[in-house]
């Protein structure tokens, strides 16, 4: 299940140019626990929240600026105490790791949802460096040829995902294009080189075009 908020604001007014400020929130991959072997683990339940602001130059040229946070919303793995030789320590009573920093992460969905903002092993440092970041802007002239560019960045030690991104966006009629390429910052980085695309139709513009080309019947 996905959760998600969206506001858009009407036209403001900066420096005499007309603007479009938007604000978004997200918990999206709510659901319970898979298997994948014995023990039961958590899916990538994942909080996001952005915005933007949207430039109208003149009636050709848009310039928008957007910027977003992104958090997994599941249960930081802990430090287990370790033995003189090197394993993991077992309390006796209960058969269980014996938890030197951190929380246990055998918990439902929701406590582990609300668990994920305090639980890291190294306390608040650790906890910002599990917040995923990213900014980005788009150039649009006559609502037809968009030109993008931006930058994603992920913490060494959760993952050290850290590229650029530039791509270009082509719409006519009610039908449209976009393109992104992936140019990452990490050497031997497993997105390097990657192409994104996707394909869009218009279905409010399909319904206009047909309103504007339907026979008009004429009067008895």
């Amino acid at each position: 299940m996905d959760v998600g908020l969206y506001y858009q604001s009407k036209k403001l007014k900066i420096n005499d140019k007309k603007a479009v400020a938007s604000l978004g929130l997200v918990v999206s991959n709510i659901g319970s626990k898979v298997s994948y072997s014995v023990k039961r683990d958590f899916i990538p339940i994942n909080l996001r929240l952005g915005g933007g602001l949207k430039t109208i130059i003149d009636d050709y040229n848009t310039f928008g600026i957007y910027a977003d946070v992104n958090k997994l919303l599941v249960p930081t793995q802990p430090v287990y105490l370790k033995t003189v030789t090197g394993t993991d320590s077992i309390n006796n009573s209960t058969n269980e790791k014996i938890i030197e920093d951190g929380k246990d992460t055998n918990v439902g969905i929701a406590k582990g949802m609300l668990q994920s903002f305090g639980d890291a092993p190294g306390g608040g440092k650790e906890e910002l460096k599990e917040i995923n970041y990213s900014i980005g802007f788009e150039y649009w002239y006559a609502k037809t040829l968009a030109i993008r560019a931006g930058y994603f960045n992920e913490a060494k030690t959760k993952g050290n995902r850290k590229y650029f991104t530039v791509g270009l966006g082509l719409r006519y009629n009610v039908f449209g294009i976009d393109f992104a390429y992936l140019v990452p910052i990490t050497q031997r980085n497993p997105l390097q080189n990657t192409l994104r695309f996707t394909l869009s139709f218009d279905f409010d513009a399909f319904k206009d075009q047909n309103k504007d080309t339907a026979p008009v019947t004429p009067n008895p």
